[in-house]
Order: structure tokens, then sequence, then C-alpha cells
């Protein structure tokens, strides 16, 4: 059976932190600081209203967490200008090895989907924005079940959606919490490790391969099925 691929979006495909040369009108040499905190926090609130049962959309979820970075850095920003980096932030740019990575897998023949906490509207921004929305077959978006990962709801609705089972589907994603989620719902995953600092979860439960970048996925993938 064909392998079916669901691309975690951001963070995987989309650098999140590709607005920190605009933070830095803000926040000057607390830009990073700004963004990774925005990131982190943005997550957490999802994580949970997810829990909570409590849904906001994903983009309300990122506005919460600018709102709290602002606050945390003490770092006065408007309400417009706000408004500005979160219309910025649905046209984030791709990570550079994404689409070359895309191009290789669907010319070999695999299914590929976007799998994301973001909605379908602002996900099929982000891709058509950055090149690469032609790769995927179709956009998978939690905000369906008006819940987040790693619910296992969520896993079994990309199932459903892409027409696939969990042993011929896996999630390529650069978040532990994601890859962990997917693995304990069934699925196999590819965690890609995007910084050399990055941490995997010590649950004892480990992604099927795990890679530094997209490129490198079809080769790792194909070496993984043939059993080398």
């Amino acid at each position: 059976m064909t392998i079916t691929l669901a691309f975690d979006v951001y963070g995987t495909l989309i650098d999140t932190h590709g607005l920190v040369s605009e933070l830095r009108r803000y926040a000057g040499d607390l830009a990073e600081e700004f963004s990774r905190l925005w990131r982190e926090k943005q997550l957490e609130y999802s994580f949970r209203r997810g829990l909570m049962q409590n849904y906001e959309t994903f983009a309300v979820c990122t506005r919460h967490a600018l709102d709290y970075t602002c606050s945390a850095c003490g770092v006065p920003i408007t309400d417009e200008e706000k408004a500005a980096l979160l219309e910025r932030y649905r046209t984030l740019p791709a990570f550079g090895d994404a689409e070359p990575g895309l191009a290789a897998l669907q010319e070999a023949g695999y299914r590929l989907f976007a799998f994301s906490n973001g909605s379908a509207d602002a996900v099929e921004t982000l891709l058509h924005n950055a090149g690469i929305r032609e790769r995927f077959l179709g956009v998978v978006s939690v905000d369906d079940l008006r819940s987040f990962k790693p619910s296992p709801a969520v896993y079994s609705h990309f199932l459903r959606k892409a027409g696939a089972t969990g042993a011929n589907a896996w999630l390529v994603s650069s978040n532990p919490f994601d890859v962990i989620g997917a693995v304990s719902a069934g699925m196999r995953a590819a965690w890609v490790k995007r910084s050399p600092d990055a941490v995997f979860d010590p649950w004892g439960i480990e992604p099927t391969i795990t890679l530094t970048g997209l490129d490198q996925l079809q080769g790792s993938l194909e070496a993984y099925l043939s059993g080398e």
C-alpha cells in the first residue's frame, strides 16, 4: 500500500521564528527570546485549551500568546502593531529544505498531506504563500474536531480524512510532543531535529526515524522500509 505522510506545518514546514528580524523593531536584542517565548506560549495555550475542552482556534492561541509575551518581556506593542504582526504570521516563510524535500517525495509516489493545529484557511494561506501547496493532496486541520494535537482523536481524524491506516501512515514533525502523540495513536513518525540542541522527551516513546532536514526524508524512509 502507498505510504501516506502527514506533515506538521508550524515548525516543520514553516519557520515559526521567521519574524525575528521584524521583532527587532520592537524588542531589540530580546527579539530571539521574544520569538521563542511567543512560540512556547502558543503551544502551551493550545495544550491547555485542549485539556479544558474550552476551544478557541490556533489563531486565538497565537494572539493571546503574543499578548502574554509582550507583558512578560516588557515590550510595548500597540494593538495596531500586534495586528500587523499577526497578519505577517499568516505568511511565515518555509524552511529551505521544504520544497525540494516535498518535491522528491511527491515524485517518488508518496501521498502527502498537511496536518496542522492551524485552521484550514490559515494553513492554505501559509502553504500558498510559501509556494508548497501544490505538493499536497489535501490539508487536514484539527479545527474540524475543535481540539489540538496531541489528542489521540486528532490522529484518528487524520487517518479517516486521508483514507489511511496507522500501519501505512507516518507523521513528519519537528515537535516531539507531536511525534509522541502520533506513535501513541498507532502511526509511525519521523522526527525532524531542526536544532542540534533539540532534546526529545524521555518518555520511552521514540520516533521511528530521526533526521535533521526534510531533504533526508525520502532516503531515510526508503532505508527503513527496506529494512536496512
